[in-house]
């Protein structure tokens, strides 16, 4: 996360970077749906939240990424923060 760069301070706006982990490929295209349909719809819905928390509007920017067998993967737990 970082506040957007020459933005003025009354109309602040706040880049939020995320990746989506999924285990399979299969998982990959379910998790961005038909032409992105379902990904536009987690990201909305994730951002208004985010917004509502925080605040300040928020520019989500959303990846999904295919890590294998993450789980169960002692070394990619702990990269993820668990």
């Amino acid at each position: 996360m970082a506040p957007r760069e020459g933005r003025p301070a009354e109309r602040p706006l706040l880049d939020v970077f995320a990746s989506l982990i999924v285990e399979r490929d299969s998982q990959k295209g379910i998790v961005i749906g038909h032409r992105g349909d379902r990904l536009k719809e987690i990201g909305t819905n994730a951002r208004q939240q985010i917004q509502d928390r925080l605040g300040t509007p928020v520019h989500l920017d959303l990846h999904v990424k295919v890590l294998r067998d993450w789980q169960r993967d002692p070394k990619a737990l702990n990269r993820l923060g668990f």
